[in-house]
């Protein structure tokens, strides 16, 4: 192999180094005694940043989050109630909370995802449900997404369930400093 050739493999492989993920397997030992194990797998720091529409699917739980973001910046309610496994009660909050705010302060709101300063702690995995866990630094509060894997694509995870139920257990105690 040319020295060019080799230079250019290992910057390849460099490259793909800086948007791996990393998994570490936890458990969280909540009030009452209850186990919780889980995943936590980390993103690369410009993990949130905005990518263009056209390059992403609903291929996993950031990607899906990504495009439901850039739905919500625009104020594009029908589209991002698409990317949820209860769309018609999805698109329902999504309209109240544009009307309860207006629609500048709506798009603000979601916009701010991809704002530099804010940055994606983690996501958390039990099966196929993840949680995406923001910090925005502008409110200094920890928000949370959460997603299902249904059949290879990643929907909001708006049906109440157990897991859902653990996956807002490690949530909080990301917010009330237990967990970093």
């Amino acid at each position: 192999m040319s020295f060019r050739c080799a230079s250019l493999a290992a910057a390849m492989l460099f490259a793909a180094t800086l948007h791996a993920q990393t998994e570490e397997k936890r458990t969280l030992q909540v009030d009452g005694g209850a186990l919780v194990a889980y995943t936590l797998r980390s993103h690369p720091a410009d993990a949130h940043l905005a990518r263009p529409a056209k390059e992403l699917a609903p291929d996993s739980a950031l990607n899906t989050a990504r495009l439901l973001n850039l739905h919500l910046s625009a104020g594009d309610i029908e589209e991002a109630a698409l990317l949820s496994n209860s769309p018609r009660r999805r698109f329902e909050e999504f309209r109240a909370f544009q009307q309860a705010y207006g629609e500048a302060e709506f798009k603000r709101v979601f916009t701010e995802y991809f704002d530099p300063e804010n940055r994606l702690v983690g996501e958390i995995v039990i099966g196929p449900h993840s949680l995406l866990i923001w910090h925005q630094k502008q409110v200094s509060r920890f928000a949370g997404q959460f997603f299902v894997d249904v059949g290879g694509k990643y929907l909001v995870d708006d049906v109440p369930n157990d897991t859902r139920t653990q996956l807002r257990w490690v949530l909080e105690a990301y917010r009330s400093g237990k967990l970093r």
